[in-house]
């Protein structure tokens, strides 16, 4: 069992920058499993936004944040981050963190654990 705690959300104005945290405890060793960010803006899916293999050295993105958006782990720390950069109006969604040991089942949106959620708004 992996638990998930969110952080770093808030409001931004268009172009800003904000970076989320996320916190996992548990029974498991963190590096076990790989991370991926998700978000949903109202009214639609929830969306893949970003992963990352168990020692970092792998990670994915979709086109709609690449060369924007990065994501990092820090084993000692427990901690996956999301650093959002050149911030638009459509980033607006609550950004949820995810965890599965399957890097594939994760990236397909299907991991074992969830976060509860950050919101991120951002202001034209």
């Amino acid at each position: 069992q992996v638990q998930l705690v969110e952080s770093g959300g808030g409001l931004v104005q268009a172009g800003g920058s904000l970076r989320l945290s996320c916190a996992a405890s548990g029974r498991r060793t963190f590096s076990n499993y790989a991370m991926a960010w998700f978000r949903q803006a109202p009214g639609k899916e929830r969306d893949f936004v970003a992963a990352i293999g168990w020692s970092g050295g792998s990670t994915d993105y979709a086109d709609s944040v690449k060369g924007r958006f990065t994501i990092s782990r820090d084993n000692a720390r427990n901690t996956v981050y999301l650093q959002m950069n050149s911030l638009k109006p459509e980033d607006t969604a609550v950004y949820y963190c995810a965890a599965d040991a399957r890097y594939a089942a994760l990236v397909r949106g299907r991991p074992d654990y969830w976060g509860q959620g950050t919101q991120v708004t951002v202001s034209s």
